[in-house]
């Protein structure tokens, strides 16, 4: 009871230090408000107002018909420019696709031959130059197949696929973008808090107090894990709620409950993290450095900017080993899907695991430091 009654009271104190700090409450704020909306909404990988331009070669009625196959809010309306014109253009960057319509396109159509139509992209803008490559191909196809059914021509597929987008139906980027920024909010500020919170108390003379009270590390450390976490907990609650579901309208398929405790998980692990970094750090510069070198290979190996099968097979196995890879992992089942308990188990064992040995391991290195500044 002396043990919980000493976390409590610990915990209590972390949060008034931290509720002191201004220019640290007002960060929490941003990073879970602004940042997170502004990353849903100012980075996208959608073809939205791409510029294009034709060039028609054919001068047929049926050439013709094809820019008008290419409207907003994918396209811009297109231009006619002359061939000529077309490799200065594109060095200039006016435009990011140039379609090439050849001569005797219509003639060779109608007499059932196959021409070749062709579309130079600028691939300085890689995501956009692929995705629009692929809808161009399609608009083209469409248009010209529905303007061969107006004559005895012969241009119906031997299969109609069907595609059935699930879990987003719309493709709408700021959905997978929101939620994967909370999460990266999640990793990056419960790190900077305990760790802050390690080094606040050597630089300002405070851990010398508490080394005189009847306190052990573990009282220490656990203070300022239920704390810290408690803060980024409340944090994502509100995010969550007011920017993700009620601004940018984010569905969310599964259990909030079922969501949280494993953010809990998680949490028990980022904490751990900043108590690590926070004791083998002896300023705040070292420990700023530290977070860019560690946080952002945790982020970029979670699989939230890039997929996990995209990785070389040897990462795809250490990642493995990275909370992070799980926190997604779960999040997507129960965002997106709906999945119960049942579907994300595996994940949540796997969180508590690693988070549990590296708190036992954190704890050892903390008993350490205090030793020493004893």
């Amino acid at each position: 009871m002396t043990t919980l009654l000493n976390i409590w009271w610990l915990g209590l104190k972390e949060l008034r230090s931290l509720t002191s700090d201004t220019v640290m409450v007002l960060f929490v704020i941003f990073a879970f408000t602004f940042t997170i909306f502004s990353q849903a909404t100012g980075t996208s990988s959608d073809v939205n107002n791409a510029s294009i331009a034709i060039v028609d070669e054919d001068q047929s009625a049926f050439s013709k018909e094809l820019p008008s196959a290419f409207y907003p809010p994918r396209f811009n309306y297109p231009q006619l420019i002359r061939a000529d014109q077309m490799q200065d253009a594109m060095d200039r960057g006016e435009f990011m696709f140039v379609v090439v319509l050849p001569p005797r396109l219509e003639r060779d159509l109608r007499a059932g031959r196959n021409p070749s139509i062709q579309v130079n992209v600028d691939a300085t803008a890689m995501q956009q130059a692929g995705i629009g490559a692929g809808y161009i191909a399609n608009i083209l196809g469409d248009r010209i197949t529905t303007i061969l059914k107006r004559t005895d021509a012969q241009a119906d597929q031997p299969v109609q696929l069907v595609v059935r987008k699930l879990f987003n139906p719309n493709a709408e980027s700021a959905w997978f973008a929101a939620v994967v920024a909370i999460i990266n909010q999640i990793s990056l500020l419960t790190v900077i808090l305990t760790g802050a919170a390690v080094i606040r108390e050597r630089e300002h003379g405070t851990l010398e107090h508490l080394l005189v009270m009847p306190l052990t590390s573990f009282e220490i450390a656990m203070a300022k894990v239920w704390a810290n976490g408690l803060v980024i907990l409340i944090a994502t609650v509100a995010s969550l709620f007011l920017v993700v579901q009620m601004v940018l309208k984010v569905p969310f398929a599964g259990s909030h409950l079922l969501w949280f405790f494993g953010v809990v998980l998680y949490l028990f692990f980022a904490t751990a993290l900043g108590i690590y970094m926070g004791t083998m750090c002896r300023s705040m510069a070292q420990f700023s450095l530290l977070v860019i070198l560690v946080v952002l290979v945790l982020i970029l190996l979670s699989g939230g900017s890039t997929p996990i099968e995209s990785m070389p097979p040897w990462l795809q196995t250490a990642t493995y080993f990275l909370p992070t890879r799980h926190f997604v992992s779960f999040s997507q089942v129960i965002i997106y899907r709906g999945g119960g308990f049942w579907a994300v188990w595996e994940q949540f064992a796997m969180v508590a695991g690693i988070g549990l040995a590296f708190f036992v391991y954190s704890l050892g290195q903390f008993r350490k430091s205090i030793a020493v500044s004893k």
